[in-house]
């Protein structure tokens, strides 16, 4: 697929997707959901990519939804937003959310609305200094969506979710990681440089067992203890055939760096 909206590009086992529309905030029109679709699945499909890195363009990160193409659109009257979450955001959170490979949100801007989903679905959030988060949507007299409902509470409990919703006010990045929104902040000068380096030794890791590992957290969320341990011990099974375990024992016996392939 011919990408304008994103740019894609994949380096030392990382593929980087980049939201590209900085003159709106990286904000998502119909075009720019399609192409992101087509590059999570791209990397996703990848057996050269190990990790994947979300980001964007200019000052912002995503600015949610695209207003003025909506506005254009309720014009002719045929906007159902049901069925427009559905093709346009729905397949986009699933798919970060579901990915085998780890990803990683480099938050350079302003995150909000669906935006700010992308960025809580991914599994390591890094972000700038002048990184915000505002949960956007009773803005415009709408409730949470793109797994908004799903993700919040459960990375910084019902009582803040529901504030967070509520008044819609800006968090900045201190505030975000303080909450639990993001694992870390840096100097927005060193944010390209320190997502480098994390995506460098995320793919350089077991990714075999970081899939496995990710799967048993997201089903201990929703399970109870007895049925996360028969779980792990599945789990476990399964990672203790791969390459990477007989490698990473092989490296401690022999008191040497592990070269893990993610096989």
């Amino acid at each position: 697929m011919e990408y304008h909206n994103v740019l894609y590009s994949i380096e030392e086992g990382i593929a980087t997707i980049t939201l590209n529309r900085p003159n709106v905030l990286n904000a998502v029109n119909n075009q720019m959901s399609e192409e992101l679709q087509a590059a999570l699945k791209r990397a996703n499909e990848d057996t050269n990519v190990r990790v994947i890195v979300l980001t964007g363009a200019g000052r912002g990160f995503c600015a949610g939804e695209d207003l003025s193409e909506l506005l254009e659109e309720r014009k002719s009257g045929n906007v159902d937003l049901r069925k427009r979450l559905v093709w346009k955001y729905n397949p986009i959170v699933t798919q970060i959310w579901n990915s085998t490979k780890p990803t990683v949100c480099s938050i350079n801007g302003v995150a909000a609305g669906a935006g700010a989903s992308f960025a809580l679905a991914c599994d390591i959030k890094i972000a700038s200094e002048k990184a915000s988060f505002v949960m956007a949507f009773t803005r415009v007299g709408l409730v949470p969506d793109s797994g908004m409902s799903f993700l919040l509470p459960r990375l910084i409990g019902y009582t803040r979710a529901i504030e967070a919703i509520y008044l819609a006010d800006t968090i900045d990045a201190k505030k975000a990681e303080a909450l639990g929104l993001v694992n870390r902040v840096v100097p927005h000068e060193e944010l390209e440089s320190q997502t480098k380096e994390l995506a460098k030794r995320l793919a350089t890791g077991p990714t075999k067992a970081f899939a496995l590992a990710k799967r048993a957290l997201i089903f201990g969320l929703s399970h109870t203890l007895e049925e996360t341990l028969e779980y792990e011990s599945l789990t476990q099974g399964v990672a203790a055939k791969t390459q990477d375990h007989i490698e990473g024992v092989s490296a401690f016996i022999e008191k040497r760096k592990p070269n893990f392939t993610g096989r």
